[in-house]
């Protein structure tokens, strides 16, 4: 088998700590470096003549960094604690902690190459490389649960073979319960803010996201049900090379949708219209959602104008209640309907009976801005519209009300995130789609 001697020296590797000692040490040394930056700030603060306040201690850049880079180096559910956080409440947190947190969207060090290999004998056993006429240690992306390599098999496979970090699975409460707790104790997070079940998704959605089988029979699922649709296009799977920690698949070539930036217009439209498509048929079509909004999780074949679907660990199924809700929601937008929106909001979630009439109302303002594309006839044009902005600060201003501190239930705020990053994605794409058009088919 031909291999790479080396891995790329412009991308550093880190050895992902499996055993739970080890990972709870982690966590361990993050506390300490916390608390001694707390000692030495006080110390010059009141060498000063001041006499600072303890969350003035605790809410440093230095500790905010300390906590990024304890998570950055745990990967697997830590790493994805930090990322759901800063996603789904970095409105609400300290300055430096929402800036450094965001920085793990993508911020995942590749496995050395022992450690890759590790997983691959744990998995398909020795002897496991003369399976294959090529093998790249050099990933060709890392993110919070795994890394991905590009192989060729004997039989001429040219795949894309995606390896779960070890201890990823087994850690997974451990990891959420453990970096919770500090972050609370740590005063980085605002004690009103109630994050239990964002945790508690954050596990559900981790154990599946951890299973690569899982995460292989939702893709055979998609090929199926876009079976009709030949402008998206999907790996095939490859069952005898894939475990619960080892996924294979075909390699698909494409462009990032961020290169796309400087394409002609009408690319750069299609692109933002076949994603806001695919999302309409899979809340109320399929009533199945790939969850997680990562540009990467998609390409372009710029040669067919297919898109490329790549990552199926986050899809999550929807029950026809939630999608009907859903499509009230938006009907309600579209025709300018506020009753017919709020008896929605409240079969989701978003408030319920006992919520003051004021919170109601700025529940249904942000709903209304945030469905806008949907509800004006004729192409939106996302190159122009401040949009996330106007969202952000209703978003911040309800939040900010500690009367009411309300999260949405998970399949609500997962899908709002989806939908959020689409909406970033054809902003930074500068795109101009009927939407409009798009929800009334």
């Amino acid at each position: 088998m031909q291999n790479d001697d080396k891995q790329d020296s412009t991308k550093p590797t880190m050895a992902v700590p499996s055993g739970r000692g080890s990972r709870l040490a982690r966590l361990g040394w993050m506390a300490t470096g916390i608390a001694g930056s707390m000692v030495a700030e006080g110390a010059r603060q009141l060498a000063q003549g001041n006499r600072p306040k303890m969350s003035n201690l605790l809410l440093t850049p230095a500790n905010a960094r300390r906590v990024a880079d304890q998570l950055a180096k745990l990967r697997g559910a830590a790493m994805k604690v930090g990322q759901l956080v800063s996603m789904e409440t970095g409105d609400l947190l300290p300055p430096a902690l929402a800036e450094i947190l965001a920085r793990l969207r993508s911020d995942a060090r590749a496995m050395p190459r022992a450690q890759v290999a590790g997983v691959l004998e744990a998995n398909w056993g020795k002897g496991w490389e003369k399976r294959f006429k090529h093998f790249s240690f050099t990933p060709l992306a890392a993110a919070s649960i795994g890394q991905v390599h590009r192989a060729q098999t004997r039989d001429g496979r040219d795949l894309a073979i995606k390896i779960q970090y070890p201890g990823v699975r087994e850690s997974i409460n451990s990891d959420v319960d453990n970096v919770a707790g500090l972050l609370r104790m740590s005063g980085l997070l605002p004690r009103e803010m109630d994050i239990k079940p964002l945790l508690r998704d954050a596990k559900r959605q981790l154990h599946d996201e951890a299973d690569y089988l899982k995460e292989g029979d939702y893709l055979q699922r998609y090929c199926t049900l876009l079976a009709d649709a030949p402008q998206y296009q999907l790996p095939a799977l490859h069952a005898d090379l894939t475990t619960h920690c080892v996924l294979a698949m075909d390699y698909v070539g494409g462009v990032p949708l961020e290169s796309l930036i400087d394409a002609p217009q009408d690319t750069r439209n299609r692109v933002v219209e076949l994603l806001f498509a695919l999302l309409l048929r899979e809340v109320f079509e399929f009533r199945l959602v790939q969850t997680d909004p990562n540009f990467a999780n998609y390409r372009y074949d710029t040669a067919t104008q297919q898109l490329i679907l790549l990552d199926f660990g986050a899809t999550r199924p929807y029950k026809a209640g939630m999608a009907r809700d859903f499509r009230n929601l938006m009907r309600g937008a579209m025709a300018d309907d506020r009753a017919t929106m709020a008896k929605a909001c409240l079969a989701i979630g978003y408030f319920d009976a006992e919520s003051q009439e004021r919170h109601k109302e700025a529940v249904l303002n942000i709903g209304m801005d945030a469905l806008e594309p949907f509800c004006l006839p004729g192409p939106y044009d996302f190159a122009t519209t401040d949009l996330p902005e106007r969202v952000r600060a209703g978003g911040l201003a309800l939040g900010m009300d500690r009367a009411f501190w309300k999260l949405p239930p998970a399949d609500a705020m997962l899908l709002q995130r989806k939908f959020a990053g689409l909406y970033l994605l054809a902003i930074r794409l500068k795109a101009c789609v009927d939407i409009h058009a798009l929800m009334q088919k």
